[in-house]
């Protein structure tokens, strides 16, 4: 499993949970599994850990875990409660996210997360659902285009980009990473073309797996079924991810001041335990070049 994906911040993140041996505590992200194992460490006969993911490698890594407090359930974390209430639980101790995508899922070339290789434009994190970034790239409109782009990638030169697309493929439909790189590839700034390459990347993978709308989802339902005192450990991996998790924690909401009832008291259901998020130390940079933009937040459900 520690081939699949080198977890981030392990020992943070499980010290942010505040293990409690008989709770129950949920792993939204399993992927490789490490988190996953290590909360187990952590967790007794009568403690459950539920770990969630809606990849097929995930699932054969979940297949190896032979513990009797652990289950695994094959879904995207936007479903928590409904999964939850299935296995007769209406709340937590602890959850804990690290957001993004695996290690496994960018080096394994058929998924075409990444530039490094050559392959389909797929970039699905669920294999069974119908839109990739082949229809993404090829089917939506300009305007469309556009917007992903700016909002998603927060590509400056996104209008050009969108229409540049749109002209292209119009003389024939990509179906390969290096056809659209080799379509995109001009206007991507002089010397800095790797990061340009990831932020168009970023913008089509988070459209493709609705990945804002699901971690929206996922943050309101977390609250919901949080214990008291219970505890929301979340990792992320780029500005947009962190904007919307530090606003939920902080406000209550995603956008807008936090409201506050007629005394005056704030109304939100989570308190931060970490003023500014977590970094990695340097030694783990070193060692997993992932974690150099790893942010952790930890809060508390009030």
């Amino acid at each position: 499993m520690s081939e699949y994906h080198n977890p981030v911040m392990l020992r943070e993140c499980v010290e942010g949970l505040d293990i409690k041996s008989d709770g129950i505590y949920i792993d939204v992200t399993f992927g490789g599994g490490g988190h996953s194992q290590e909360i187990l460490k952590h967790i007794g006969t009568d403690g459950r850990l539920f770990g969630f993911d809606q990849d097929d490698d995930a699932r054969a890594n979940a297949d190896q875990i032979e513990h009797r407090s652990f289950t695994f359930v094959q879904s995207n974390f936007r479903y928590l409660k409904k999964y939850l209430r299935l296995h007769g639980v209406t709340q937590v101790d602890g959850i804990l996210a690290d957001l993004g995508v695996s290690s496994h899922q960018f080096n394994t070339p058929g998924r075409g997360f990444s530039t490094r290789f050559d392959g389909p434009l797929d970039m699905r994190m669920d294999t069974s659902q119908a839109i990739s970034a082949k229809e993404v790239i090829n089917e939506y409109d300009e305007k469309a285009l556009h917007k992903i782009l700016g909002q998603y990638g927060e590509v400056k030169n996104a209008k050009t980009l969108a229409a540049a697309i749109v002209t292209a493929r119009g003389q024939r439909p990509m179906e390969t990473i290096g056809e659209f790189l080799d379509a995109i590839r001009k206007f991507a700034p002089r010397g800095r073309e790797n990061k340009y390459f990831a932020q168009v990347f970023q913008a089509i993978r988070i459209e493709v797996n609705e990945e804002l709308k699901a971690l929206e989802e996922f943050l309101v339902q977390s609250a919901e079924v949080l214990k008291e005192n219970g505890k929301l450990v979340i990792m992320s991996y780029h500005s947009l991810e962190d904007r919307m998790v530090k606003n939920y924690i902080n406000k209550g909401k995603f956008y807008g001041e936090v409201e506050k009832d007629l005394y005056g008291n704030q109304i939100k259901p989570l308190q931060a335990l970490t003023r500014k998020p977590i970094v990695a130390s340097d030694n783990e940079i070193n060692e997993n070049n992932r974690a150099r933009s790893a942010k952790l937040r930890i809060a508390e459900k009030i």
